[in-house]
């Protein structure tokens, strides 16, 4: 009798905390990292490197965006080309499609060119609905700052709430200066990273 009592005891508690857990799991309006993705675009890995940091705080789903005819390697091709469309309002198209229908937040990661949004974050923005989403910006540039880029950023999610961007300095390839986070660096901003998203409160 006491064995069975003692059985009974165990299956009620058992079942009890595996409620308990499955509520938990369960809150509305709790953070999931499958909530959570970091879209951006790289040309020296410098903003992909930051993309990556802000995945192991975060969690989530990383993609990286891809053209359908990429820019040319050769650096002064790649402005030449990328003034253009910044004066004729081209918009590159992209190989990369991404459901956006599971994500509550989106990152959006790119590096500064010609002080502007680039062509391809101008086109991803343009092209998918980010209402009601949360969307932050993050950025890496030659050291002449953001430019345009986080306000155009604004502008092509008017229905979104925007978050406080993060920006540091990555390489110059216009000086041959291509990949910078390693070493010191990268510790530098990893710590940079981390205080920006404890600031955000994610």
């Amino acid at each position: 009798m006491r064995l069975f009592l003692l059985f009974i005891y165990l299956t009620t508690a058992l079942s009890c905390s595996g409620q308990t857990q499955t509520e938990a799991l369960d809150i509305p309006g709790e953070k999931s990292s499958d909530e959570n993705l970091i879209v951006y675009l790289s040309r020296t890995k410098n903003t992909k490197a930051v993309a990556e940091m802000i995945q192991e705080k975060v969690g989530g789903a990383l993609v990286s965006l891809e053209l359908e005819t990429p820019y040319p390697e050769d650096y002064d091709a790649i402005v030449a080309q990328v003034a253009k469309e910044n004066e004729t309002g081209i918009l590159p198209p992209l190989k990369t499609e991404v459901d956006l229908s599971q994500y509550r937040t989106v990152f959006v990661g790119f590096p500064t060119w010609g002080m502007q949004l680039p062509p391809p974050m101008k086109t991803f923005l343009s092209e998918n609905d980010l209402s009601g989403k949360m969307v932050i910006p993050f950025n890496t540039n030659a050291g002449y700052g953001i430019g345009s880029s986080f306000d155009k950023v604004e502008e092509l999610c008017p229905d979104s709430t925007i978050l406080e961007g993060y920006s540091t300095r990555g390489g110059i390839e216009r000086d041959g200066v291509l990949f910078v986070m390693e070493g010191e660096k990268e510790e530098e901003v990893r710590r940079a990273v981390d205080d920006w998203l404890n600031g955000l409160g994610i």
